[in-house]
C-alpha cells in the first residue's frame, strides 16, 4: 500500500498482498513493456472500437491497482482533460466526423490510462531497477525517473508551503477571480524556481556518486517471473482481439485508409 514518511512516498506491498495490489506484484518493467506495447499498437486505429476495447481493458485493471478513487481520479484529470480537448478539436476542426473525433479521444485515453497505471502499481525503485536491469535503460534517466517519482509529494508540499506563506502575508485574491489567477500562476512560478534548485541539487549530488561513468555493483535484484511474460504475451492479444472485434463489427478504419 502506498506509504508517506516524511518527503518521500513508497509503495510498500507484501507478497500477501490482498487482489487490490494484483497489479504491483508484476515487474515494472513487463508492465512498461506492455504498455509499449499497447500504445504503438493503437497508434494505426482511428475508429474508437478499437481503442475502446483496449480502454476497457484497462478500465477493469484500475481496482487492481492499489489506489484510492480519489488519488487515481486527480492524477488522471489531466487525461481526461486531454481526451476532451481531443474530441472537441476533432469535432470542430477535423474532416473525419464524429466518429473520427470519438476515435481520436478514445485512443489518447487507450494509450495514457495503461501508462499511468505502471506508475501508480509500481514502487519508484523497482521501477528504476527495472529500467536498468531489465530494459538496459542507462543509469542516468533511470534515476532521473526514480527521483521524479520520489520528488513528486515533496512538490505537494512545497506548493502547500508557498500557498500558507502567501496567506500570512495578506496577499489573498480577495474573491476576485482574474486576481486569483494571477496569484495561481504566481505561486506556479514559484513552486518552478524551487524545482530547479531540488533538481540541481540532486544533479549535483548524483554526479558527485559517479552515476552513469561506469558498472556499478546492484543492491537489489529485480526479478522477473513467469507472470511477468505472460503480462507482456497479453498484451499483443489484446490489440490481436480489439482489431479482431473492430473487423467483425465493421469499424475498422486504420490510418492508411483515411482520406
Amino acid at each position: 500500500m502506498n506509504a508517506r514518511s516524511g518527503d518521500t512516498l513508497t509503495l510498500d506491498v507484501s507478497e500477501g498482498a490482498g487482489a487490490a495490489h494484483w497489479l504491483s506484484r508484476f515487474n515494472p518493467a513487463a508492465k512498461i513493456v506492455a504498455a509499449l506495447v499497447l500504445a504503438f499498437g493503437l497508434i494505426p486505429a482511428t475508429d474508437p472500437v478499437t481503442a475502446g476495447v483496449v480502454l476497457a481493458a484497462a478500465v477493469v485493471l484500475v481496482p487492481f491497482s492499489g489506489v484510492d478513487r480519489r488519488t487515481l481520479l486527480v492524477l488522471g484529470l489531466p487525461f481526461l482533460l486531454m481526451g476532451s480537448s481531443t474530441l472537441l478539436v476533432n469535432l470542430l476542426y477535423g474532416d473525419q466526423g464524429a466518429e473520427g473525433a470519438l476515435g481520436a479521444a478514445v485512443r489518447v485515453l487507450a494509450i495514457a490510462l495503461p501508462g499511468l497505471l505502471v506508475a501508480i502499481s509500481s514502487d519508484p525503485t523497482d521501477l528504476s531497477d527495472g529500467l536498468v536491469q531489465r530494459l538496459k535503460v542507462p543509469e542516468r534517466p533511470a534515476m532521473g525517473v526514480l527521483a521524479a517519482l520520489r520528488l513528486v509529494p515533496l512538490l505537494a508540499h512545497q506548493w502547500r508551503s508557498v500557498t500558507f506563506a502567501r496567506r500570512a502575508r495578506g496577499i489573498a485574491a480577495g474573491g476576485n477571480p482574474f486576481r486569483a489567477v494571477a496569484l495561481f500562476f504566481g505561486r506556479l512560478f514559484s513552486l518552478l524556481v524551487r524545482s530547479v534548485r531540488t533538481g540541481t541539487l540532486l544533479a549535483t549530488a548524483m554526479d558527485a556518486r559517479a552515476f552513469g561513468t561506469g558498472p556499478r555493483t546492484r543492491a537489489r535484484h529485480s526479478r522477473w517471473g513467469r507472470r511477468d511474460t505472460l503480462l507482456v504475451a497479453a498484451a499483443p492479444a489484446l490489440l490481436a482481439a480489439a482489431y479482431g472485434i473492430s473487423h467483425s463489427a465493421g469499424t475498422l478504419s486504420p490510418v492508411w485508409q483515411m482520406k
